[in-house]
């Protein structure tokens, strides 16, 4: 017994000594460009916490005009005051969106559309993760109506003005819980089966193909797009899974903190000679692998038409 006390209290020294290296390593990329942004419109979706919000506090930093664009004003409202503070930019602003309500991402791009005469950056970043089974206020289950449909939407609204800016970039936060998702055009709504964890995985999956879909179409127009995985991150999107929450606590050595996953987003918000890569997923501040699912064509094609239908929108 003592020997295994004895073990046991040497492994905890030996985590505890290594404890910088191991953060270092899970960290992943880091965001190297020195691009600065005055002048520059940048949107964000559910800035108002998390990665969002340490994405939104160096592209102030940078000098860019922030729109925090988040369902909860007064929180959002909090962030952009500490954001403000500690950047040195007024330029930080908040603006309702409620990604669950196609009225609100409706509301949001006309009044948005109506004060700001460019956009340059638009970071499709919010979204929900292991809900129980609801729908949002258009009927659509709340995985593929707020991470996928609402962000559709709300890319469709802006485009315009993202090309009258251009050169412009579009990020859409997946996951590389992509792997395990796939696109179920005979249930997209979950009614027949579902599963929070499969509802998850099945809208990062539609985040991927989005921006794979998005680049093609918008070849020749100056905007270009990414699919991003921030990495496995201690963020408020856990909030549903007590599992969850407690797996992130004990292996918090192993998670990454929330400036560590912006890294990714802003790299490819940022980062220079990126264009060729349009379409393309990436991690750790580097383009890497997607499913085979994720490079369908054919996949990628009809949820787009699906999508328009859903929406009631033509988007050619």
């Amino acid at each position: 017994m003592l020997v295994i006390l004895g073990l046991f209290t040497c492994f905890l020294s030996a985590l505890y000594l290594t404890a910088p290296s191991i953060r270092k390593y899970f960290g992943g990329g880091v965001c190297r460009t020195n691009v600065q942004l005055p002048g520059k419109v940048v949107v964000i979706t559910g800035a108002n916490t998390g990665i969002g919000k340490e994405t939104a506090r160096e592209l102030a930093r940078r000098g860019a005009r922030v729109y925090i664009a988040c369902r909860d004003v007064l929180k959002g409202e909090s962030a952009a005051s500490e954001i403000r503070a500690d950047t040195k930019n007024s330029q930080v602003l908040v603006r309702k969106l409620d990604l669950s309500d196609t009225k609100s991402i409706r509301a949001f791009a006309e009044g948005f559309l109506a004060e700001e005469k460019q956009l340059h950056i638009l970071i499709n970043n919010a979204g929900v993760m292991l809900c129980p089974y609801s729908k949002t206020a258009d009927g659509f289950e709340t995985h593929i109506g707020v991470n996928h449909l609402g962000h559709f939407l709300l890319t469709h609204l802006l485009l315009e003005r993202l090309k009258e800016s251009a050169p412009a970039r579009v990020v859409n936060l997946s996951s590389v819980v992509h792997h395990i998702g796939k696109i179920r055009f005979h249930d997209l709504q979950g009614e027949k089966f579902y599963c929070s964890s499969f509802a998850y995985c099945h809208s990062k999956l539609a985040n991927v193909l989005f921006t794979r879909e998005l680049a093609k179409r918008l070849q020749g127009t100056g905007v270009t797009t990414y699919a991003v995985h921030p990495g496995i991150v201690h963020s408020e999107l856990t909030r549903h899974s007590f599992l969850l929450c407690l797996l992130w606590r004990l292996f918090s050595l192993f998670v990454k903190s929330t400036w560590q996953g912006a890294q990714t987003s802003l790299h490819c918000a940022l980062a220079e000679g990126l264009e060729p890569l349009s379409g393309k997923y990436f991690s750790d501040c580097k383009r890497t692998w997607v499913s085979p699912r994720a490079r369908n064509k054919k996949t990628a094609e009809r949820l787009w038409n699906v999508s328009c239908e859903l929406l009631g929108i033509q988007w050619e």
